[in-house]
């Protein structure tokens, strides 16, 4: 959307992603270990981010909300949200932080190492309550919030005052996101996670994030759990053995993965929930979204990139068809 279609905050965004932003640098070589890689790709990167992008891809009107450094680094990511279609109008500077580096390494067809730099702070962790508009907030039909979020202050706060605004008006996402580097501990993460599941209607994430959020492992306890703390839908991603999504009106659908050749795993978590956002929005059946989800990871976790390869609603609807990413 253009400035003036914005003015007065007079049309409703389909999406706002509130969370972590940086750069990605991913080795243009797999199966090499960091020391020896010798050239590298530059990409937008973080998980809020990625899934704002997903779902502009799908045509749907994104925005996030997040901070940068005050650095060419900075700069860059917000050309790149531009060029992605994402209204950048919240992302702000953090005068003496540096923009995150995201280092990875590819060793398909399931090893991924990441090296986050975000010390002494990252600027997303530097949201604040008081810059938030709520009104938009409100107002956008999906609002998507994540663990690392709640990892620090004041992100933990400015996350926590959004949710209690917006009140589960519309479909709130909780991306549970758990990144261990952030935390001392999941005990400590736990009561912060109670919290934010009280104002959310959907819940997502794999194995190990229901378990940090709820005490609970196996899929489908951890889904009775998350519906048991206030969710409406509870998504579990359960890697090979594909998804396991449990609605509150007793509706289920467990989906397998789609067969692919896994080129890097990154980003498939994000580009899952630009979908997942997508068929929410579309009004989809619970199994349609799912299959359309699982595909449109698939198709990320075949490429080397995470947000230049987010899928077309025409290469999802592809592999979902063909039963396979090609």
């Amino acid at each position: 959307m253009t400035e003036p279609e914005r003015e007065g905050n007079s049309m409703a965004y389909d999406l706002i992603t509130m969370g972590r932003i940086g750069v990605d640098l991913y080795p243009l070589q797999t199966g090499v270990p960091l020391p020896q890689v010798t050239s590298f790709g530059k990409f937008l990167g973080g998980s809020a981010t990625n899934v704002a992008v997903a779902a502009a891809r799908l045509g749907r009107d994104t925005a996030v909300i997040t901070r940068t450094g005050e650095d060419p680094f900075g700069e860059y990511l917000h050309q790149a949200l531009r060029d992605f279609g994402v209204d950048d109008r919240w992302v702000t500077p953090v005068p003496g932080l540096a923009t995150p580096i995201t280092f990875c390494e590819v060793f398909p067809p399931d090893d991924f190492p990441l090296y986050f730099y975000r010390r002494p702070k990252a600027p997303d962790l530097e949201i604040d309550a008081h810059e938030l508009d709520l009104e938009a907030i409100r107002e956008a039909g999906i609002f998507w919030v994540t663990g690392t979020g709640l990892s620090e202050e004041p992100s933990r706060t400015a996350t926590l005052a959004a949710l209690a605004h917006r009140a589960k008006a519309g479909t709130t996402v909780f991306d549970l996101d758990w990144r261990p580097m952030f935390w001392t501990d999941p005990a400590a993460a736990r009561p912060f996670y109670e919290e934010a599941l009280r104002h959310t209607t959907v819940a997502v994430g794999n194995l190990d994030e229901v378990e940090v959020a709820t005490g609970v492992r196996e899929p489908h306890a951890a889904a009775e759990a998350l519906l048991a703390a206030g969710v409406e839908l509870a998504v579990v991603k359960q890697g090979p053995k594909g998804v396991l999504a449990v609605h509150r009106d007793g509706t289920t659908a467990e989906v397998p993965p789609l067969p692919v050749n896994v080129l890097n795993g990154l980003g498939a978590g994000d580009a899952f929930g630009g979908s997942l956002c997508h068929g929410l929005l579309e009004g989809w059946d619970l199994e349609r979204i799912m299959r359309h989800a699982n595909a449109a990871g698939a198709i990320v976790a075949s490429r080397l990139e995470c947000s230049s390869a987010m899928p077309t609603a025409r290469e999802i609807e592809a592999a979902v068809t063909a039963g396979e990413v090609r």
